[in-house]
């Protein structure tokens, strides 16, 4: 909070730059406090359950402490409003309770995007460097998710990783920010949409969001960051052995490829047929840009693609659901499990016709264990079932079936907008506070591959008998 306080300071916003710090401060000494108090653990003495529940709250009450700044400001005076906002930032989703953004404090603004920037990379540092620490075995989670060639290619020690990963988002961040002021872009504009990218979230400073600059260079700066977001990061390690053709043997990121490539071609298609755009340049920039925004899960916008043919929102729809590779900024179920479950599926299949033959399920060259198999069917039946119990008690708000499903998938597949009600040009805001808190909770549970949250509001996790 004392970076965004800084930006105040610099122009001049004297009432946000108290706002942050009569924040900021009291945090950090709450926190050295606590450091103070508490003894030393090593990470083996903490079990399973424990590391669950410093991971599950430490989200809830990040989202809250974030809240604040909203509120002191008058920004977003509303509590419900300003959780949704925060946990919206966060987990990098992108959806917004806002309307009009553009005569938000430039503190408010970068605050808002900064909170993208932390939330991308501390789901890196959760998945691979702070789990294995408290004893959790963050390894076979991550395992869960990807194939095992990614996971053997760290081959460094937790903190050698991490301190790569963090090196790969700061090259990123700098690079695109450095792209888009050699466009034109101002240096807060810069940073605030690159945030946004790396970070696969979707906030920015402006209501018509990158479509408010009318720029096709802007558009395929951004439009191609978001691919690359969208990627493992841990493949990208291996730029640093000097063997990067091995990025392009990955079989996720081969299909993360082809289905972007895939939607992209169809709809363009599309459009070009219902001459929604003038020429093939246009519609091709538009579409793939959508295409990368909506996968990848960030969430920005250059046209309301809420106007488009049925069909090309229906591959935008399966686009939210599948979302990025594992291991990356995205949200969604991840290439890695859709990959799998229709392996699965095939498999199934097959049985029935050779019931006694063995057939494991492969991903490249790599035999799936059963545990991952079955850790992978498991994430996808819960992600359906609290796809369709939220999507009732969204109904309870007396909006349409679209917006009610299209609002559930945006906030637990961290996307940002949905569809009609919440699409492209609009906004939560609408909500009540108990949906809009509901509507948080999906937020941060996506984010964490909901049973790190979900565990927390089992009687099981509580009983200390087990």
């Amino acid at each position: 909070m004392l970076l965004p306080a800084a930006v105040s300071a610099v122009y001049r916003e004297w009432d946000v730059f108290r706002a942050f710090l009569l924040c900021a401060l009291p945090v950090l000494a709450a926190g050295l406090i606590v450091m103070r108090m508490t003894p030393s653990q090593r990470s083996e003495d903490l079990r399973m359950r424990d590391g669950f529940f410093i991971v599950g709250v430490s989200w809830l009450v990040m989202s809250l402490v974030g809240a604040i700044p909203f509120m002191i400001t008058g920004a977003i005076p509303n509590f419900a409003d300003a959780y949704f906002e925060t946990a919206s930032g966060f987990t990098t989703t992108g959806s917004t309770i806002l309307s009009e953004i553009e005569h938000l404090p430039k503190g408010i603004l970068f605050w808002r995007s900064f909170t993208h920037w932390l939330g991308g990379m501390g789901v890196l540092v959760l998945t691979i460097a702070i789990l294995p620490k408290l004893g959790i075995g963050g390894q076979k989670i991550m395992r869960a998710e990807t194939t095992g060639p990614t996971m053997d290619k760290i081959s460094f020690t937790v903190n050698d990783t991490a301190r790569t990963l963090y090196m790969i988002y700061l090259v990123f961040t700098v690079l695109e920010t450095v792209l888009l002021c050699l466009g034109g872009m101002s240096l807060f504009d810069s940073l605030v949409h690159t945030f946004g990218t790396v970070g696969t979230g979707g906030y920015s400073s402006y209501n018509a969001s990158i479509g408010a600059f009318h720029s096709g260079y802007f558009e395929w700066v951004i439009g191609i960051f978001m691919m690359v977001c969208g990627v493992n990061f841990s493949l990208y390690s291996n730029v640093y052995r000097r063997t990067p053709g091995k990025i392009f043997r990955d079989p996720e990121f081969r299909v993360y490829l082809g289905i972007m490539g895939g939607a992209t071609l169809f709809i363009t298609c599309m459009l070009m047929a219902h001459r929604y755009y003038n020429g093939l340049a246009d519609t091709l920039r538009t579409a793939f840009f959508q295409v990368s925004s909506i996968m990848t899960t960030t969430g920005y916008g250059t046209v309301d693609f809420d106007l488009w043919p049925l069909p090309c929102r229906f591959v935008l729809f399966l686009l939210m659901l599948i979302g990025g590779c594992a291991g990356s900024t995205g949200g969604g179920m991840k290439v890695i499990r859709i990959i799998l479950t229709l392996k699965l599926v095939k498999r199934g299949i097959f049985r029935k016709l050779h019931p006694n033959a063995v057939s494991p399920i492969k991903v490249g060259d790599t035999i799936m264990s059963a545990e991952t198999m079955s850790g992978v069917a498991g994430f996808v039946m819960l992600y359906l079932f609290t796809t369709l119990i939220s999507t009732l008690v969204l109904c309870l708000e007396k909006v349409s079936l679209v917006t009610a499903l299209s609002s559930v998938v945006a906030c637990l597949s961290n996307i940002g907008p949905g569809f009609e009600a919440v699409g492209a040009t609009q906004n939560f805001g609408f909500y009540s506070a108990p949906a809009k808190m509901l509507l948080s909770l999906l937020m941060i549970a996506g984010r964490l591959e909901l049973f790190t949250v979900i565990l927390l509001f089992t009687p099981a996790f509580w009983n200390k008998k087990k």
